[in-house]
């Protein structure tokens, strides 16, 4: 695949901080990727990730499902989300960007950033919608704008679909892998980095599944019981970040560093926080079996050869942490409705199927689940461009 399509780097007049825009692809003029905000970040980090959306877009392509794919793209910025400017560099970010959000970028949450903090920035400054270049495409735009406004007010127990809806495929895609290898779900073990909107949901399936979450890391550290966590009580008593209140922590539940969840007596592997935590150096510490990308680029490439040398199988974030994206397009365009329980059904049908065909990809061609991935990018995009059209 060739290089990115457009790439913009902005500095905020005020602050000086940059903030960063690429569009890897555009297909019937429009591409999709969220926006996220760390300290940090940079524009080759970003360019990555809207490379990962086009594969994200194409890898959920179903000639059969009214929901067509979009190109792929990726916004960032350059500051802590808890920075006291944090959320004024964030309106001028997209003040800036008004004029891409409005003709071909359609955006939204990603890490650092909740979708009603983007919502309420991207009202002020001056947009209908973050997603408002997808609006020309669709049928119905009015059935479609209150379809998605109606599934994003529904709650599971206190928690919105959107953020349970991408764990929940997380979930899926290492419960398809436990089931290939005919691993049972009771006493596998899990260990997490990340408890916010992609972390915490995905800790909540897997628990509510069987396995037993026995460290997961946030800001503070990692909080660690080898006979299991309680995920309900660690949910109720985070933060906006995913930071967990330590007075909710039980008497067996033990406080250890902040890269302690690596080395964790674990089988399967959540990176669900931020891009290259696991890099050549410390990924000697893991032990598990399975890793799982929740996050978006977590694992570094020189690592992840290292780690299949070792037997240890990374479960690639393109297909992974692939349903929160395809959730918000299933909903707009009609394949499925505002209903939590018909959302999360379509979710593991969908990303059981992709991982299973990634998975048997791989073993047929003795190869990592990411090149099998990679693969099956390879044969839709043609089909995709022929009927579409796209832009490179």
């Amino acid at each position: 695949m060739a290089g990115p399509l457009l790439s913009f780097t902005w500095t905020d007049h005020i602050t000086g901080r940059q903030g960063f825009l690429v569009v890897d692809r555009l297909v019937r003029g429009v591409a999709s990727g969220g926006l996220r905000m760390r300290a940090g970040c940079t524009l080759d980090e970003v360019t990555g990730l809207a490379r990962g959306m086009t594969m994200k877009e194409a890898l959920h392509y179903d000639p059969d499902s009214r929901y067509v794919p979009l190109g792929g793209a990726k916004g960032g910025i350059d500051c802590d989300p808890r920075d006291p400017e944090a959320y004024s560099l964030l309106v001028r970010y997209l003040r800036a960007m008004r004029p891409h959000i409005e003709s071909f970028w359609t955006t939204g949450e990603d890490l650092g950033l909740t979708q009603d903090l983007v919502d309420r920035a991207a009202a002020e400054a001056g947009l209908v919608s973050s997603i408002q270049a997808v609006y020309p495409l669709l049928e119905d735009e009015a059935g479609a704008r209150r379809r998605l406004g109606d599934a994003f007010a529904v709650e599971v127990d206190g928690i919105g679909l959107d953020e349970l809806v991408g764990g929940c495929g997380v979930a899926e895609a290492a419960l398809t892998a436990l089931d290939r290898a005919g691993v049972p779900h009771t006493g596998t073990r899990v260990a997490l980095q990340g408890l916010g909107t992609m972390g915490g949901a995905t800790a909540r399936f897997l628990s509510r599944a069987g396995l037993t979450v026995v460290a997961v890391a946030d800001i503070k550290g990692t909080i660690a019981n080898p006979a299991g966590l309680d995920i309900e009580a660690l949910l109720a008593a985070r933060d906006l970040h995913g930071t967990v209140d330590r007075s909710a922590l039980r008497p067996g539940d033990h406080e250890l560093p902040g890269e302690a969840w690596l080395s964790a007596d674990a089988d399967v592997l959540v990176p669900a926080a931020v891009s290259y935590a696991i890099d050549a150096g410390n990924q000697e510490r893991i032990t598990a079996r399975w890793v799982v990308e929740a996050a978006n680029m977590p694992v570094r490439p020189e690592a992840e050869l290292l780690l299949a040398a070792r037997g240890v199988t990374v479960l690639p974030d393109v297909v992974v942490n692939s349903g929160t994206n395809a959730w918000w397009w299933w909903t707009l365009f009609g394949d499925i409705g505002a209903d939590a329980e018909e959302a999360f059904a379509y979710t593991r049908r969908s990303m059981r199927s992709l991982v299973e065909r990634m998975l048997a990809r791989a073993l047929a061609d003795g190869t990592t689940p990411r090149a099998a991935a990679h693969g099956l990018v390879a044969d839709r995009l043609p089909v995709i461009a022929e009927r579409f059209g796209w832009y490179r």
